[in-house]
C-alpha cells in the first residue's frame, strides 16, 4: 500500500514519547513492504538536518520547518475561536501545502495521523481509507493540568480542554477507525459516544537496547528519568523533593537522588542543591544512570497513556515504583511487576522496601524484565497494528458501498 503518514513530531531519532510510537509504527510498515511517505514538523533546523536519518526507514518524507515563537502566536490567535490552541501550536503553512500537493499527485490506499492535532491536515478527506491514533486523549490532559495551575490560568486549561474535547469527538467521526496506546485511553475514546469505530495497540520497548547488565548497582541511589521541560515531570519531581525526599534521608542520611533529562528549567536545577539530589541535564544515554541505580520512581500526578520510562527502566531489570495513574498505562500488575503508591509516606515505604531487601529488588528485577517481553514487545504491538490497519480499511469500503 501506498501509506500518508502524518505526525506532529518528526519522527526520528526516535529519542522521546512522541517520536518512538511513530518511528516503530513508520519502521514496521515499510518493513512489511508499504510505500510509508512521512509528513511532520521540525522546530529547529538541527531537528530537520538529524531528521533526515528516517530515509531507510520510509520511501520519503516531508518536512514543514516551524519556529516555536510562531506558533506561540498561533496557539493565541485561536484563543477567541473554537479550534483548540494545540492545533495552532501544530499547523504549518508549509506543511499544509505539502500534504496538499501529495494528495494531487499520488493515489493513495490509507491514510494514518498520529495525534488529533494534525488531523486537521486531512480531516477533509473522503475519498481515502483513513486511521486516527490517538494515542493519548489530550482533552484529558488538559483537564488534569487545569487542577495544577492557579487561577484564573487553571480556566485557559480548562477552556482548552473543553475545546480539545470538542475536536476530538468531531475527528472521532471523521476518520474510518480511530485507535488510543492504551486500554484505559481507548476506554476514554469510547465513552465520548461517537459511534466511531475505536481500538487500541501499545507502546512497545526495545527489550535489547534497553537490556539488564551485569555489573553492580548503587544501593543508596535512585533514580527519576524524563524531559525536565515538560511540566507533569517537573509537578512530580518538584512534589517529590519538597514531600518524600525528607522521608527517605531521615531514614537513609547518605541516600542518593538523579534526575536525569534534558532541558530542566532554573527552578528544576535548584532541585540539585538539596543534599544528594543531582540534576544532570541532558545526557548522551540514559541507561547507565537506570542501570546504576536501586530503582526508578515515576510518582506522577499527570500522566496519560504510557510512561515509556516505566517500560525501559522494567525492560533493564531496574524496579520501578510509581504512582497509581502512571500504573495505569502499563500492562503490568502493582506487587508482581512493580510497585504502586500514592501517598509520600506510602512511596517512601515502598521505596525502602526495594532498598533494603536485595532479594526483593531482583524479584520485582526479573519479573518486569518478563512482563515486557512478554506484554510490551514492539512486534506483539505490530501485529495489532496490522489488524487495525485491515480492519479501518474494510471499514472505509463498507461505508463506501453502502453510500453507492
Amino acid at each position: 500500500m501506498n501509506i500518508l503518514y502524518v505526525c506532529h513530531r518528526f519522527p526520528f531519532p526516535p529519542k522521546r514519547g512522541g517520536k518512538i510510537r511513530p518511528f516503530n509504527m513508520i519502521r514496521h510498515l515499510s518493513s512489511q513492504g508499504h510505500k510509508v511517505t512521512v509528513c511532520s514538523l521540525a522546530r529547529s533546523p538541527e531537528e530537520a538536518v538529524e531528521g533526515q536519518g528516517i530515509a531507510p526507514h520510509c520511501d520519503q518524507f516531508e518536512v514543514g520547518q516551524v519556529w516555536n515563537p510562531v506558533q506561540a502566536l498561533r496557539m493565541v490567535a485561536r484563543l477567541p475561536i473554537t479550534t483548540p490552541s494545540s492545533m495552532g501550536f501544530f499547523y504549518s503553512p508549509e506543511l499544509a501545502g505539502k500534504v496538499r500537493k501529495l494528495l494531487a499527485e499520488k493515489q493513495w490506499d490509507l491514510i494514518f495521523v498520529h495525534c488529533s492535532s494534525v488531523a486537521q491536515y486531512v480531516e477533509h478527506v473522503q475519498d481515502i481509507p483513513k486511521i486516527l491514533d490517538f494515542g493519548d486523549m489530550d482533552s484529558q490532559k488538559w483537564f488534569e493540568y487545569a487542577n495544577y495551575k492557579p487561577f484564573p490560568i487553571s480556566l485557559g486549561y480548562r477552556l482548552e480542554g473543553s475545546k480539545m474535547l470538542a475536536a476530538e469527538k468531531r475527528l472521532a467521526k471523521r476518520f474510518d477507525l480511530c485507535t488510543a496506546t492504551t486500554r484505559a485511553e481507548w476506554e476514554t475514546l469510547n465513552d465520548y459516544g461517537t459511534g466511531a469505530a475505536t481500538d487500541w495497540f501499545p507502546n512497545g520497548v526495545d527489550a535489547v537496547f534497553f537490556c539488564p547488565v551485569d555489573e553492580p548497582y548503587d544501593v543508596e541511589t535512585i533514580s527519576f528519568i524524563g524531559r525536565m521541560d515538560y511540566y507533569p515531570n517537573q509537578e512530580c519531581m518538584s512534589r517529590f523533593c519538597e514531600q518524600v525526599w525528607p522521608l527517605l534521608r531521615t531514614k537513609k542520611p547518605t541516600m542518593k537522588l538523579l534526575i536525569v533529562g534534558a532541558d530542566p528549567t532554573p527552578a528544576m536545577r535548584k532541585l540539585g542543591e538539596l543534599p544528594g539530589v543531582t540534576v544532570t541535564g541532558s545526557v548522551p544515554d540514559v541507561r547507565p544512570y537506570i542501570r546504576k541505580s536501586a530503582l526508578m520512581v515515576a510518582p506522577l500526578n499527570i500522566a496519560r497513556g504510557t510512561q515509556n520510562k516505566i517500560l525501559e527502566a522494567m525492560a533493564m531489570g531496574v524496579p520501578v515504583v510509581t504512582s497509581t495513574i502512571a500504573a495505569g498505562g502499563v500492562d503490568a500488575d502493582a506487587e508482581s511487576h512493580l510497585l504502586v503508591a500514592d501517598t509520600p509516606e506510602q512511596l517512601a515505604q515502598a521505596i525502602l522496601r526495594v532498598v533494603d531487601d536485595p532479594a526483593e529488588r531482583q524479584r520485582l528485577a526479573e519479573a518486569g524484565r518478563e512482563r515486557m517481553l512478554s506484554h510490551h514487545a514492539w512486534p506483539h504491538s505490530m501485529a495489532r497494528l496490522d489488524t487495525i490497519i485491515a480492519r479501518g480499511v474494510k471499514n472505509f469500503s463498507e461505508k463506501r458501498g453502502e453510500k453507492q
